[in-house]
Parts: C-alpha cells; sequence; structure tokens
C-alpha cells in the first residue's frame, strides 16, 4: 500500500461498483478507511459476485471474523447501483455505515412532490406490465425500476446490513465530519443533492404541467404505498377489437414510458455526488448525475448545472481524477455535444474541472468509465470518450485489442463505436476486460 489511495472500478457488465481505500496513518489495512460507491449491474450478476468476493480479499478482519466495510454510499436507486446489494452477498461484511440520497429518505420534506411523482409513474407503468413480452425492450427495462428485486436491496441496505441502524441520508454541504467520521487527512465532500430536490430538480414548471396533465391531484397520492409488479403474457381480452387493444396498448406505452423517463431522469439526478480531497489530490464520483442548459431557478435543472451555480468554490478547480457519469452517456458529462464552439455553462464545467492542457503541456488527471455496449445506443458515446481523453493523462487506443471481439449489438456497435476505435479513450471496464484478465481497473495516488 505504501500509503497510496487506491480506486478500483469493479468490472460487473453496465454498473457500478467502486472500492475506495483511503490511507490512514500507516500502511497497514486496519489502519485505512475502506468504503464502496454502488454495487449494481445490468448484466450478469456472475461478474458482480466475484467483484465482491474481491472486494472481501483487500478489506481487514474483525475479531468474529468478518470483513470491515467502513461505508457504503448508495448513489441512487437504480438497477445498475443497487442489485448487488444482497444478504446473501454480505453475510459475512460488517458495515460501518449507509449514505444515501436525500431523496431516499421517506420523511424528507423538500422531496414529497418528487417521491409522490415516483407513485404516479409507479401506477402507470403498472398497467403496462400484464402486457408481457409485448413490450418494447426499453419500456421493459424502464418497468424494471419499479420490480421487486430493486426493492429486496433497499430493504437489505436500510435494515439488514446496518442490522436495524438507520442509513444516512446525505445531501449538499455535507462531509464526513458532518456524519461523525474521521479521516486522517482526507474530506469527503457532498457536492449533490441539494436538500430541496423539489425546488431545483422537479421544478415550479414541471410541477405545473403535470397538474395541468394529471388534474388537481396530481401530488396527492399517498407515498409508502408499494404495489408489486408482476408480468404476465396476457392474452388478448375479449371484449375489445384487435385494432382497439393494439391502440390501446400504443396509449399505455406511451403514458408509462413519459412518467418512467422522467422519474428516471429525477433518479440519476438524485445521485450523491462525492469529491474526496486528499493529500492535494481532488477525487470526484458523479453517480448518473445529469446535465441540461444553463440554471435557472423554477425550471426542472440537471445537478452539473445546480452543483455549478451552489458549490462552485469546490468544482472550479481542476479534479486529478473523474468516474465518468453514466456509464460514458452524453447526458452525464458537461460538454457541447461536439457540435460548437458556443460558449455555455457545460463548456465552462468541463473546461474547470478538465481543463484542455496548453501548447507544450501534458494532462496530468485520469478518467475511466463503468460502461458496457449493450443496452443504450450511446451509453458509452464515443464521441464523448474522445473529447475527455484530449484532457486526460491514461488513455488507450483500443481498436487492436479488439480484433475478433463480437458485440451483442452489432448494428449500435458500427454505428457508435467502430469509427472511434482507432482514437485514444479513457480506460473502459468494458475493454479492459478483453485485454487483461484483472476483473477491474485500479487508479492509485501517493
Amino acid at each position: 500500500m505504501a500509503n497510496q489511495l487506491l480506486i478500483r472500478l469493479y468490472d460487473v457488465g453496465l454498473g457500478d461498483c467502486i472500492y475506495v481505500r483511503i490511507p490512514g496513518e500507516t500502511d497497514a489495512k486496519d489502519d485505512a478507511f475502506h468504503m464502496l460507491i454502488d454495487c449494481g449491474t445490468w448484466s450478469d450478476g456472475k461478474l458482480l459476485t466475484k467483484a465482491i468476493e474481491q472486494l472481501k480479499s483487500e478489506l481487514p478482519t474483525l475479531a468474529n471474523a468478518k470483513k470491515r466495510l467502513d461505508l457504503i454510499v448508495v448513489t441512487h436507486e437504480h438497477k445498475d447501483h443497487i442489485a448487488g446489494f444482497d444478504p446473501k452477498l454480505f453475510k459475512d461484511i460488517a458495515v460501518g455505515a449507509v449514505w444515501m440520497n436525500c431523496v431516499m429518505n421517506p420523511k424528507h420534506p423538500q422531496a414529497g412532490k418528487t417521491r409522490k411523482l415516483r407513485a404516479v409513474a409507479e401506477k402507470a407503468v403498472q398497467s403496462l406490465a400484464v402486457l408481457g413480452k409485448d413490450l418494447s425492450p426499453r419500456v421493459a427495462e424502464l418497468l424494471s425500476v419499479f420490480q421487486i428485486d430493486n426493492r429486496g436491496a433497499m430493504q437489505t441496505l436500510r435494515s439488514t446490513l446496518l442490522n436495524g441502524r438507520d442509513p444516512t441520508y446525505v445531501s449538499a454541504g455535507e462531509t464526513n465530519k458532518t456524519h461523525g467520521i474521521k479521516l486522517h487527512r482526507a474530506t469527503i465532500n457532498v457536492l449533490g443533492p441539494e436538500s430541496d430536490f423539489d425546488g431545483f430538480y422537479l421544478g415550479a414548471t414541471v410541477q405545473r404541467a403535470l397538474r395541468g396533465a394529471l388534474g388537481p391531484a396530481a401530488f396527492d397520492t399517498d407515498e409508502g404505498n408499494e404495489v408489486a409488479l408482476t408480468s404476465t403474457d396476457a392474452p388478448l381480452p375479449s371484449n375489445i377489437s384487435p385494432a382497439s387493444f393494439r391502440a390501446l396498448r400504443a396509449r399505455m406505452q406511451s403514458n408509462g414510458l413519459a412518467f418512467a423517463e422522467l422519474d428516471g431522469k429525477l433518479k440519476n439526478n438524485s445521485s450523491v455526488v462525492l469529491l474526496i480531497e486528499w493529500n492535494k489530490k481532488r477525487l470526484l464520483f458523479v453517480g448518473d448525475a445529469e446535465w441540461s442548459s444553463d440554471f435557472k431557478l423554477g425550471k426542472m435543472n440537471g445537478s452539473w448545472n445546480v452543483m455549478w451555480n451552489k458549490r462552485k468554490e469546490l468544482l472550479r478547480k481542476p479534479v486529478d481524477f473523474l468516474k465518468i457519469g453514466h456509464h460514458g452517456s452524453e447526458n452525464a458529462t458537461p460538454w457541447d455535444m461536439g457540435s460548437s464552439d458556443k460558449k455555455t455553462e457545460a463548456v465552462d464545467i468541463l473546461n474547470s474541472i478538465l481543463p484542455v492542457p496548453g501548447t507544450g503541456k501534458k494532462p496530468t488527471a485520469t478518467a475511466v468509465v463503468s460502461t458496457e455496449r449493450g443496452k443504450y445506443a450511446t451509453i458509452p458515446r464515443a464521441l464523448l470518450m474522445t473529447e475527455i481523453a484530449r484532457r486526460i493523462s491514461d488513455t488507450r487506443v483500443y481498436e487492436a485489442d479488439l480484433k475478433g471481439f463480437k458485440p451483442k449489438d452489432p448494428g449500435d456497435f458500427a454505428a457508435y463505436e467502430s469509427k472511434w476505435l482507432n482514437q485514444a479513450q479513457p480506460l473502459r471496464t468494458d475493454f479492459e476486460r478483453i485485454r487483461t484478465a484483472a476483473g477491474y481497473i485500479d487508479v492509485t495516488f501517493q
């Protein structure tokens, strides 16, 4: 260890499972602070199981033979971030604390409308479940956000892993000291989300639009009424014509998709965003926080835009490490989309945290993306990967390593990846899996 700070991004397919070890006064494991940021995947669960087994080998052993994990940070409530929180995987790990975003707190008053919107979304997509295999892949994926396995993961996080103790709900402006965690020459800053989630991220404009679409009782749904969704292959109803049924099904999918998309966007923007400062190094972990057009009070703002306006004192300086957001999606790293040189808030943010080096200078920052192509056409967005590569030191050209590689979706791979493979990109868990058998990417700091 030699008093190194370690960031280990496990290869779990499409998902995040990130181990961070912050040194103590010595280089002993017992003296270090051990934390896990998310544990989920959309892909084969075998990769996640391997990751947790490897993680255990890095953790100190307690007198009761359990492994000690000081902190779990759950950025937000999506399967690719929480699916691995299974009591079976964590049965021999003693967890010190669990941090969740403030929206996950069922009693947080400034997220009440967002939680009620989720209840509306859940009721809207319930009707889609009966369509079974007739669902489009995208709708089926959004529907899975509300399914019982996600609730099981949340139940594990809220009670099982803490043996009945309550999780800690965090919001912007807090640090490890706020919650009684002592670190040696290190600070964990929470940059997002803001405590007033409804005000900054749902926004008055969206609230008015929802009331107009759903009626005055748009936010009068009961919180906490969880509906277990099941998917069945429903026969064609006998009291409706095939044409009418197809039209009805299309409307159901459209309405359910709209609500699920909105709920998904809010969940991404509820991501716990962490800036770890250690030994003059700045390490940024952004979950799936999204960016949008310039910040404005009352609108539905992206998390990056809110941070830029509320937490600029911490965000306006270059970082030494960036966990690239949302598996390389174009909606999670502020940039100009490769379309113009127009000065925007998004361009300002990226130029601040990952500036392009001046003439004759080399970049020093590192960025890594945990990703796997297969779920979304533009995750990862290869053009964004090449843009980030201009700004960091540790890059790779993957073309030679992918000879004989057979993508899950050849069409999307050809359209969104192939022509960029001869250009430098940040280290990617999907392609590094092909290059090596390590099962993770390590980034260390002295």
